[in-house]
């Protein structure tokens, strides 16, 4: 082959839509299908994430309205929890690799044990805060739970 006449531009023409066959196509629609689904799915979820931590805050005397603001809803949910609000720096620890993760999780799961007992709840429910935080914030928000005070500080001064 010579190389000093081969021309890249009838190479790239030839990878127009003859190039694929109908399964690719099905394949890039079966994709997009599922992202869109998936992303649908998400939405779904946030929203009544935010509708749960509105009634939560509501309940917890704070304005519902501070639920949707994403980093200030942490600050005000650790204030309801009575953790400090410079916690949430941990979440930038988020970017070291493992370390960090762990170092999330373990707040995460603090978090989860200080707002179920901010709310008068025990272990049962601060499991179902780890593993299914939007349907147990429902639950807080909608529920009979009534805010009881920050549990951190309960059990720090007891």
């Amino acid at each position: 082959m010579n190389y000093s006449t081969y021309d890249i531009s009838s190479y790239a023409r030839g990878m127009d839509s003859a190039a694929y066959g109908v399964s690719d196509d099905l394949a890039v629609a079966a994709i997009m299908s599922a992202l869109a689904t998936y992303s649908i799915i998400v939405l779904v979820v946030a929203i009544l994430e935010i509708i749960g931590l509105w009634k939560m805050f509501s309940k917890a005397g704070e304005k519902g309205w501070k639920s949707i603001i994403p980093i200030y809803n942490v600050v005000i949910l650790f204030k309801i929890c009575g953790l400090s609000p410079w916690l949430l720096l941990v979440y930038f620890a988020a970017i070291i690799p493992f370390i960090g993760w762990i170092a999330v999780l373990v707040l995460s799961i603090f978090q989860a044990i200080y707002l179920a007992k901010s709310f008068g709840k025990g272990t049962g429910f601060t499991v179902g805060l780890i593993f299914l935080q939007p349907i147990f914030t429902m639950i807080l928000g909608f529920g009979s739970a009534t805010y009881v005070g920050p549990a951190a500080k309960n059990t720090t001064n007891a």
